[in-house]
C-alpha cells in the first residue's frame, strides 16, 4: 500500500470513536442515524442476496443522500429493464437517503449503510456482499473504497458524475490522495463536457458524457395535482423558497422587513414598494433537522407560520408563511408554487437542484452561487426557465415583477417544462454503458 494511503487509513481508523459520537448526536433529531450502526463498520446481520440460476447481476449502487437517491431511481428502473432479475445492494450515508431508498427495493434486494472508509470495514463489506459491479452516484469517492474494490475485482464506476471548479481546486490541494482515487475508478460517465474535463484533470477514466439523470425524473403526479388544486384555492400567488439552506431564511426575513408587515395584496394593483408582500410565501428548508429552527425564526420576526405537518387533508391554512416541514413532497410544494427561489444559491453553498422545478413547470430565480449545479443552471437560464440574480433582494423583486405579468410567467413556466423534455435519456444511456462493463468481465 502506498505510504500516503497508509497514513490516510490510519487517520480514518483513529476517527472511528468520533464517527460513533457524531451518529449518536445526529440520532437525537433523526433517529435513523442510531439504527444499524454496526453496518457503518462492516458488520451485518442480513445475509448477502443469494444468487440463483438465470438471475441478473448483483449491482451495488451508492447514493449518499436524498438528492442522489431520488436521481438514482431512474437508473435503477433502466437497469431492471435491462437485467430482469437484477438484485440491488443499495448503500447510503445519510438518513434522508436511506429513508427514500426504501422505495427502490424489491424482494431480494438489500439496503445498508455505506461502510466507513477503514480498510477493515470496506473489506468486510466487499467480502460479505460480493457485488459484481459498483456504482457511485455523482461525487461520492472514498480512497479505500475505490482501491479495495479494484483489489477485489469489483469494477467501480462513477455515474451521473459531476465535479465543480471549487471541488477540483480542493482535490488538487490534496492531489496525493485525490489523484490515485480518481485514477482507481474503472470508469466514469459525466453529466457535462465541463464535468468531464475537470474529472480528467484528476485522472478519472471518463468514457463519455451522458447528461443528468435528474432530467429523467418524473414528478409525483398525485402530489403535483394536489399542489395545483391547493394553489388554485389560494387568494395570493405562491412563491416558494425551495431547499433553503442555513442563513438564507434569515436573509429572507430581512428582505421582507424592509417592505413592512406581510398582508394580502392585489398583485395587479400593487405598487413596487409593496410588491414583496403581494404573495403567499412557502419556505421549504433543505435539511429536516432545521424545521423547528426555521419556524422559530419567522415566529420571532413577527410572522405567523403554518407548518405542512399541521395542515391536514384540507390543505394550507391562513398564515404569513407556509413551512414545508415534510420529506419526499417536493412535487407537492412545486405544484403549489407559481415560481421559486433556489436555495443554496444566495449563500456561498453551491445551489440546489433546479431540474425538479423545471419538471414541475416552475421557473426559478437563483443567486450567484450555483457552482454545484453549474450545467443545469446554465441550461435553465439559456432556456428561459431560470433567472440569475445578484442577491436575494434582487431575486424577490424580480420574482414579484414576473407575477405581475401573467404572459411572462406563463412563458417561463412553459420554458421550464420544455427544458426537461429536451434533456431526457441519460439513465438509459448509462445503463447500456454498464452492460458493456459487465460484458468486459466475462471470460
Amino acid at each position: 500500500m502506498p505510504m500516503m494511503r497508509a497514513l490516510y487509513s490510519l487517520a480514518v481508523w483513529l476517527a472511528q470513536p468520533l464517527v460513533r459520537r457524531k451518529l449518536r448526536r445526529r440520532a437525537v433529531a433523526e433517529p435513523l442515524y442510531g439504527e444499524h450502526v454496526g453496518e457503518r463498520f462492516g458488520h451485518y446481520t442480513q445475509p448477502a442476496p443469494a444468487p440463483a440460476a438465470g438471475e441478473g447481476p448483483l449491482v451495488w449502487l451508492h447514493a449518499v443522500s436524498l438528492g442522489e437517491t431520488l436521481a438514482a431511481a431512474t437508473l435503477v428502473t433502466a437497469l431492471r429493464a435491462q437485467w430482469p432479475g437484477m438484485r440491488l445492494l443499495l448503500t447510503h450515508g445519510t438518513a434522508t437517503g436511506r429513508a427514500a431508498g426504501v422505495r427502490l427495493l424489491q424482494p431480494g434486494d438489500v439496503q445498508v449503510w455505506q461502510p466507513w472508509d477503514t480498510l477493515g470495514a470496506v473489506r468486510r463489506f466487499l467480502a460479505h456482499f460480493r457485488p459484481q459491479i459498483g456504482l457511485l452516484m455523482e461525487t461520492e469517492l472514498w480512497p479505500n473504497l475505490v482501491a479495495e474494490s479494484a483489489r477485489a475485482g469489483v469494477p467501480l464506476c462513477l455515474v451521473n458524475a459531476r465535479l465543480s471548479e471549487k471541488s477540483l481546486r480542493q482535490a488538487k490541494r490534496l492531489a496525493w490522495l485525490a489523484r490515485p482515487t480518481y485514477r482507481g475508478l474503472h470508469a466514469a460517465w459525466a453529466q457535462s463536457e465541463a464535468d468531464a474535463l475537470r474529472l480528467r484533470q484528476l485522472g478519472a477514466p471518463v468514457r463519455g458524457v451522458m447528461g443528468n439523470f435528474k432530467f429523467d425524473m418524473a414528478p409525483n403526479a398525485t402530489q403535483l395535482a394536489q399542489g395545483h388544486a391547493w394553489r388554485g384555492a389560494s387568494a395570493r400567488s405562491v412563491l416558494l423558497f425551495a431547499s433553503a439552506r442555513e442563513g438564507e431564511e434569515a436573509m429572507l426575513v430581512e428582505v421582507l422587513k424592509q417592505n413592512g408587515p406581510l398582508a394580502p395584496v392585489d398583485i395587479a394593483q400593487a405598487a413596487p414598494e409593496t410588491i414583496a408582500n403581494a404573495v403567499q410565501w412557502l419556505v421549504v428548508p433543505r435539511h429536516p433537522q432545521r424545521f423547528d429552527e426555521v419556524a422559530a425564526l419567522f415566529a420571532a420576526a413577527g410572522y405567523t407560520v403554518a407548518r405542512r405537518s399541521q395542515w391536514g387533508a384540507g390543505g394550507p391554512v391562513a398564515a404569513d408563511v407556509w413551512l414545508g416541514d415534510s420529506l419526499g413532497e417536493m412535487a407537492l410544494y412545486f405544484g403549489l408554487a407559481h415560481s421559486a427561489l433556489l436555495g443554496g444559491s444566495f449563500a456561498p453553498l453551491g445551489g440546489q437542484n433546479l431540474i425538479e422545478a423545471a419538471a414541475c413547470g416552475v421557473p426559478v430565480f437563483m443567486g450567484p452561487h450555483t457552482y454545484n449545479f453549474a450545467e443545469a443552471a446554465q441550461l435553465s437560464a439559456e432556456a428561459g426557465a431560470a433567472f440569475a440574480c445578484a442577491d436575494l433582494a434582487d431575486a424577490v423583486q424580480r420574482a414579484m415583477a414576473m407575477l405581475q405579468h401573467p404572459a411572462a410567467l406563463a412563458q417561463a413556466q412553459q420554458a421550464a417544462l420544455n427544458l426537461g423534455a429536451a434533456h431526457r435519456g441519460a439513465a438509459h444511456r448509462t445503463a447500456q454503458a454498464l452492460a458493456a462493463v459487465l460484458a468486459e468481465k466475462r471470460p
